[in-house]
């Protein structure tokens, strides 16, 4: 007995590196995307991505087979891996997606969310508002806006209290960073999406659950036109 845990614990070591080098892959390969590193849209051989992330090839496939799962790329045996190229079919699935889930979401955070969250997040987003007529488009601002698009959407998600939901929905945010590679960003675009935020966060402070996904679904048509150069 003594023996086969002994062997069954030298495994689980020696695999665990392994599991974890395939994290770090993953992670990188993500990075390497959305730093540009890797074009969008790009061809690439696993020894060239390899490189790039700092990463065996053997850990790097595990965590390629994830992302191809994902829909992140495509892998053509003995050729190489083709990345995703953000297009309409992308962007309508990802917002419709966001739609399905959000609308429930946001309803019950109107209803039962923290008026300390949605204060904390009315508070910042008028900072930055006031933030950016002032200095204008910094990294610091850009920083903050994805900050704050994450915790808005997150907290609104959580509100389902559904840990599978919550998890799903982390990896659609790669989906959106991927959107946004191919989309210029200006001053007026985060102005106005902040403001689209705000209408939410007044609607859910107001505790009309009615208004916060009426104004949900208006942020999203907005951002699908941005997305796609539409206004």
């Amino acid at each position: 007995m003594k023996k086969s845990q002994a062997r069954k614990s030298k495994t689980d070591e020696s695999d665990s590196p392994a599991a974890r080098l395939s994290d770090v892959a993953y992670e990188r390969i993500l990075e390497s995307l959305f730093e540009r590193k890797v074009p969008v849209g790009a061809f690439i051989s696993q020894g060239e991505l390899s490189s790039i992330v700092n990463v065996p090839v053997a850990p790097l496939r595990d965590a390629l087979r994830m992302l191809e799962a994902e829909g992140i790329l495509t892998i053509h045996p003995r050729s190489g891996i083709q990345f995703v190229r953000p297009g309409l079919e992308l962007t309508r699935s990802t917002y419709q997606f966001r739609s399905i889930i959000e609308r429930s979401a946001v309803r019950v955070f109107a209803e039962e969310g923290a008026e300390t969250v949605m204060d904390g997040l009315e508070i910042r987003h008028s900072r930055l508002l006031r933030k950016l007529e002032k200095d204008g488009m910094t990294p610091e601002a850009l920083a903050e806006m994805d900050l704050l698009e994450l915790e808005l959407h997150g907290q609104i998600v959580a509100a389902l209290r559904n840990p599978l939901i919550e998890t799903t929905y982390r990896r659609m945010h790669n989906y959106l960073r991927l959107l946004r590679l191919e989309r210029k960003v200006t001053p007026p675009i985060i102005t106005r999406t902040l403001k689209e935020h705000l209408d939410i966060l007044e609607a859910c402070s107001s505790r009309d659950a009615d208004a916060a996904e009426k104004a949900l679904q208006a942020h999203f048509q907005a951002a699908i036109n941005r997305n796609l150069g539409l206004s």
